[in-house]
């Protein structure tokens, strides 16, 4: 049997970062939690990373769109100055644009 890490985003889109072949994107999920008697919003931000088509495809998204987001989670370590540091990378394998900032999103920009 295969061991899997994988993760499920469903938020918004905060910041796009798009280089040569690698893409970031931070994208906030949105949580309930009761402060006194009231209940408030609490974002999580996530900040995921993108290859491959998924490059080309984030070229079209837009900051405050509603996204669907799978992947794999992947854990890496590296040594700085002396000290080992260690960090956890989600990485996108599909997404689909739910909503754009302003209206729903075209069928050609969903996730294959």
């Amino acid at each position: 049997m295969q061991n899997i890490a994988e993760f499920r985003i469903i938020g918004r889109v905060g910041k796009i970062e798009i280089k040569d072949k690698v893409a970031f994107l931070d994208v906030a999920a949105n949580y309930s939690r009761k402060v006194d008697d009231q209940w408030e919003d609490d974002p999580h931000w996530n900040h995921l990373t993108l290859f491959g088509k998924n490059v080309e495809r984030a070229k079209k998204i837009g900051k405050g769109d509603l996204l669907h987001v799978t992947g794999r989670v992947r854990q890496s370590s590296f040594e700085r100055d002396g000290i080992r540091e260690y960090r956890v990378d989600l990485i996108v394998e599909r997404f689909a644009v739910l909503v754009r900032n302003g209206g729903p999103a075209d069928r050609d920009h969903e996730g294959d």
